[in-house]
């Protein structure tokens, strides 16, 4: 997406979060913080985002969000049970509504041929309401996938606040 792009993606979530009078926060591992800065690129965010975290060790995914040891013996870090405990953990610890997570395999290496550079999950929880995940696997270089990673978690939200 273009920045004009990601930034009425950023303008539309705000008017969805303001207009229920709820808040948000993220929890980022590939991404690198990336969403957060998208966040906070539009003026007044404070009203809605809340907090930021970039979890990109497992250690500091156990420790700031609570995942445990199993999920990253079971299934790894790049998997939708991660994902979930993220959000879900980020919830528990936030003052806020709704939580996003990320993590993936940015490249260049570190893929594998289950998950193949690129591989991105993605996990929604908010209060009151099913924690949802979702995979893609993006194509580029390792900004490319960064920055379309980063757009899918918040449209991704997006799409939860509407439905």
């Amino acid at each position: 997406m273009t920045q004009v792009e990601n930034y009425q993606l950023v303008e539309q979530l705000a008017q969805q979060l303001i207009r229920f009078n709820t808040k948000m926060a993220t929890a980022e591992s590939c991404t690198g913080g990336l969403v957060a800065k998208l966040l906070t690129d539009r003026a007044g965010s404070s009203a809605w985002f809340d907090r930021g975290l970039v979890t990109y060790t497992n250690e500091a995914k156990s420790e700031l969000l609570g995942v445990t040891g199993d999920v990253f013996e079971r299934h790894g870090a790049v998997s939708e049970a991660c994902v979930r405990a993220m959000a879900e953990g980020l919830l528990r610890r936030a003052p806020v509504d709704w939580t996003l997570s990320v993590s993936g395999i940015a490249g260049p290496g570190g893929g594998s041929p289950d998950k193949p550079v690129g591989t991105v999950w993605f996990g929604w929880a908010g209060r009151g309401r099913p924690t949802t995940a979702l995979r893609r696997v993006f194509q580029g270089d390792r900004e490319a996938i960064r920055e379309a990673a980063a757009t899918q978690a918040l449209s991704g939200l997006l799409n939860r606040l509407r439905g």
